[in-house]
């Protein structure tokens, strides 16, 4: 009786899940990757239609791959992997099983063999029915970097540019578009990009380089907005013209000089550059960046622990941080004045939040191949006292990641609390966790470096905080919070 009744509890709760409604079931299918979804079609009857009702797919190469991943991914993995996509591909987007209409697909492949012309006819049907609406394509590959050649970046560049010759309704709907390892020397990719992709509007790159001359973008008619650029050498990029263009991310450039030129952009309201500057980067003036980009609203830079790559300045920067809500400037090393940082909220009064951030990680160590790639790192020259706006600050919240009581970040935050008058939040936090460091074994902070250079982690230490930075302030309504 008790095993009956046990059965018998287990078929109510089955019922359960199969009395709700297509929408609460499709909502749960559509949490799963399509592999795992495509088998619920098997549970019962009830389910048996119900992965071919759902409106937005994802169907990821890497989510055909064997468990556990391969390391490294070889090309036998990934022909085995595309094998699997192309039957699912071809399942999801039968126009005779499939009625429904897929408002967004997001389709990550591999370009090995001959899949490509499999997947092109499939999708190309799928946009020319009306199947599909809106297509999120990335061309993966598994290479770093540093383990791709000029011959194989072209290689790669070839098969993309074959797939969007052989099946050019692909670029119809294409929305948003991610490329990897690829030389565009000996290719037209301004007009794939913008002349052919007329709907694009995220487009990514990762390793990618044009053979080290300078990348123009002049496309009015595009609709681009997101434009996110990954280790990613061009000699120059020239954005000349992207009316739609809304948020600009490059990680890493390789340009001794300025690396970036903005023009008609009206549109830009979030900028981050992030890069580890080598010792032929000779740093740039950001005014001359910005010239004619006058509505940004937050700006990032990062500097990965090494030299302030860009120039003093003041009053230069007030035209292009007249709109600026947010300035993030991240990963500047630990043993970094910070005052220097004033000069750029002076010309910013306009700034609401504040974000620094600093960096210290054994795992990066001083050895002699580092010292010739960067050099030595050195103070920032900037003088605090050289430009002083005449404007309130609105500032009104700094966050500090990576706190410790040293000396240059008390001063710096006792500088910013006087200058502030509408500040109402500092937040101070230790650093996140770092892999790498974790890997070589490095001992937590708290137990190779001295007091003042350590998160303050007990009451009593962030009390003795709290009272140097308001210790000398008349009145201070300022709430000052610790993190994790």
């Amino acid at each position: 009786m008790e095993l009956n009744d046990g059965h018998s509890h287990k078929m109510e709760d089955e019922d359960k899940i199969s009395m709700l409604t297509d929408d609460i079931l499709l909502s749960i299918l559509g949490r799963l990757d399509i592999a795992t979804a495509a088998r619920t079609s098997v549970l019962s009857s009830r389910w048996k239609h119900l992965p071919w009702l759902l409106c937005e797919l994802t169907i990821d190469v890497k989510d055909f791959l064997s468990v556990p991943l391969p390391d490294p991914i070889e090309v036998e993995h990934m022909d085995e992997a595309m094998a699997f996509l192309t039957k699912a591909t071809r399942s999801f987007l039968d126009t005779h099983r499939n009625e429904t209409t897929i408002t967004r697909l997001q389709l990550k492949l591999y370009l090995v063999n001959n899949y490509s012309d499999a997947i092109g006819p499939l999708v190309s049907e799928a946009i020319d029915t009306g199947t599909v609406k809106d297509l999120d394509l990335a061309i993966v590959d598994e290479k770093e970097p540093d383990d791709c050649c000029d011959e194989e970046m072209l290689q790669q560049a070839c098969s993309v540019d074959r797939f969007f010759s052989a099946y050019p309704t692909v670029l119809r709907c294409l929305t948003r578009l991610s490329l990897y390892n690829l030389c565009f020397a000996e290719w037209d990719m301004h007009h794939l990009l913008f002349d052919c992709s007329k709907h694009l509007q995220h487009l990514y790159l990762f390793n990618c380089d044009d053979g080290g001359s300078a990348w123009k973008i002049h496309a009015p008619n595009s609709k681009l907005s997101v434009l996110e650029l990954c280790f990613c050498c061009f000699g120059k990029l020239e954005v000349l013209c992207l009316p739609k263009l809304e948020r600009l991310h490059w990680d890493s450039w390789i340009s001794p000089y300025t690396p970036l030129s903005l023009g008609a952009v009206p549109s830009l309201k979030e900028l981050n550059l992030i890069c580890t500057a080598t010792v032929s980067q000779q740093g740039f003036k950001l005014s001359k960046v910005l010239r004619d980009a006058t509505a940004i609203e937050n700006l990032t830079l990062n500097f990965c622990g090494e030299k302030i790559w860009i120039k003093p300045e003041g009053k230069e920067l007030c035209t292009a941080f007249n709109k600026l809500r947010k300035l993030s400037l991240h990963d500047i090393f630990v043993d970094f004045e910070l005052l220097w940082t004033i000069a750029l909220l002076e010309a910013a009064p306009t700034v609401e939040i504040f974000d620094i951030g600093i960096w210290e990680h054994p795992c990066v160590v001083d050895t002699e191949e580092r010292l010739q790639a960067f050099g030595e790192r050195t103070n920032p020259s900037w003088k605090m006292s050289e430009f002083k706006s005449r404007k309130e600050w609105l500032l009104k919240e700094v966050q500090v990641t990576g706190f410790s009581p040293m000396d240059q970040q008390m001063t710096f935050l006792k500088v910013l609390m006087g200058r502030a008058p509408n500040l109402q939040i500092v937040a101070l936090n230790d650093y996140p966790a770092c892999d790498k460091c974790e890997a070589i074994g490095a001992l937590p902070r708290s137990e190779r470096l001295p007091s003042q250079r350590v998160f303050p982690n007990g009451r009593d230490e962030q009390d003795m905080v709290v009272k140097q930075l308001i210790r000398d302030m008349s009145a201070c309504n300022v709430q000052i919070i610790f993190g994790n």
